[in-house]
């Protein structure tokens, strides 16, 4: 196929932004356009390339890229990427002194998504200086971010704030983290309720997220014996391995346990949809290096982290 008409990046950028929120009226909202205007970008462009690029679920259904769609986005985002770069290295050179980006991370971002955006990040940008903070929870990345003391922050389920645009990014449902010779293993279509009345590894309660995790269980009447506790991915899938009881994570964090004795299960419900965002402030234009790393955080994830499990149901709790 050969691409007769040109392509301008306004149309790709409008492309990549209607594929991060899902819907056209949100990418006008985040690009500063009136929503006709973002259907134009979109229409030049599949113009352009003579393929439909997005289905159209119309009503409040999520708008989803074609197959044709995913492989103009993935080069779309490389050529933004680019571009982005261009506007950095110039920002470098004007401020005179080396660009310091921090970012608030969980310990799951900060190992499974952050190591292949700073690969690719540093290859455009050696000079860059990137700081990753772990933050205790989402609201204390939010507070961050509108406090200045980041530049970006990855959240699990921000609450919805003027202050901050988030950006889902990857899919990070709970799952049950077991030894190979668990006994539950050969359970066919395991629930959570198998954490029902048996030794459990957490997290500390200071993670709002294991709060609200303890909270669903009790609301689906399940009671876990837990056992131990600690603030530390590493030790809690070491506990794991030894024996000491099992764990809900993310599948993010099961899917590379450091242990070939672990392996993990997909429950058959969820209590809520768990997703990983990336936040920004909305209160201060983000500088174009802080723009091309969100952009290598996004790329990358879209690229690797498509869940190797079916969706999960919702459980209603």
């Amino acid at each position: 196929m050969t691409i007769t008409k040109e392509i301008d990046f306004r149309s790709l950028r409008a492309l990549q932004t209607i594929a991060d929120t899902g819907s056209f009226r949100a990418a006008a909202v985040e690009l500063g356009y009136t929503q006709s205007a973002i259907s134009h970008q979109v229409a030049t462009l599949e113009a352009a390339v003579g393929k439909q690029l997005l289905t159209r679920p119309g009503g409040r259904g999520r708008v989803q890229l074609t197959a044709a769609g995913e492989a103009v986005a993935r080069r779309g985002r490389r050529a933004l990427s680019q571009l982005e770069a261009i506007a950095a290295d110039v920002e470098e050179l004007e401020r005179g002194e080396r660009v310091v980006i921090r970012v608030g991370v969980s310990q799951t971002s900060a190992a499974e998504v952050m190591p292949h955006a700073l690969r690719t990040f540093h290859d455009e940008h050696p000079s860059a200086e990137v700081i990753l903070t772990e933050m205790s929870d989402d609201e204390a990345s939010v507070g961050a971010l509108v406090r200045g003391r980041v530049d970006l922050a990855f959240t699990h389920g921000p609450r919805p704030d003027d202050r901050v645009e988030a950006v889902p990014i990857v899919n990070d449902p709970w799952v049950i983290l077991v030894r190979e010779d668990d006994p539950v293993t050969l359970v066919e279509d395991p629930g959570f309720e198998v954490l029902d009345r048996v030794d459990v590894v957490a997290w500390t309660r200071r993670w709002n997220i294991q709060v609200e995790l303890e909270q669903a269980w009790a609301r689906l009447g399940i009671a876990p014996r837990i056992v131990y506790r600690t603030d530390d991915n590493l030790a809690l899938q070491r506990l794991v391995a030894a024996g000491l009881g099992r764990a809900c994570v993310g599948y993010l964090t099961a899917r590379r346990a450091v242990d070939p004795a672990l392996t993990w299960l997909q429950p058959s419900g969820q209590f809520s949809e768990r997703r990983i965002y990336l936040c920004s402030s909305t209160l201060r234009a983000a500088p174009p290096s802080v723009a091309a790393l969100a952009s290598a955080i996004r790329a990358q994830a879209s690229g690797r982290f498509t869940p190797a499990v079916p969706a999960p149901g919702i459980v209603e709790s």
